[in-house]
């Protein structure tokens, strides 16, 4: 039964986005796989401290992999059905501060005020 519901999930391998806090990408390598939720009948309420439950052990479960192809490679081996979301590359363009003072040659503009 639960290697029944366990094929059900399907991950999606993804590579992670930064946060909007960082300015590096040291934690841009690597690729990552999750599970979906589990929708009908999985959760529940605990009376106790109100907090949900769940009986899905996969629900929080997410692996790392150096490569995409890792990713896929492991996928494929324990039977899985997956979804690969391809990642955007950023284009970076080189600013400099002292750019906004270098002279450029250009048509005088004359302002009148009055």
């Amino acid at each position: 039964m639960e290697l029944a519901r366990l094929k059900v999930h399907l991950p999606s391998i993804y590579r992670p986005a930064k946060t909007a806090t960082q300015s590096g990408d040291w934690h841009g390598h690597h690729w990552r796989m999750d599970w979906d939720v589990l929708s009908k009948g999985h959760r529940w309420e605990n009376f106790l401290m109100g907090w949900q439950s769940s009986g899905d052990m996969m629900q929080g479960t997410h692996l790392n992999f150096k490569s995409k192809d890792d990713a896929i490679r492991f996928a494929e081996k324990q039977g899985y059905e997956y979804y690969v979301q391809e990642h955007n590359e950023r284009k970076f363009v080189p600013k400099a501060y002292a750019n906004n003072f270098v002279h450029t040659p250009k048509k005088l503009k004359i302002v009148r005020t009055k």
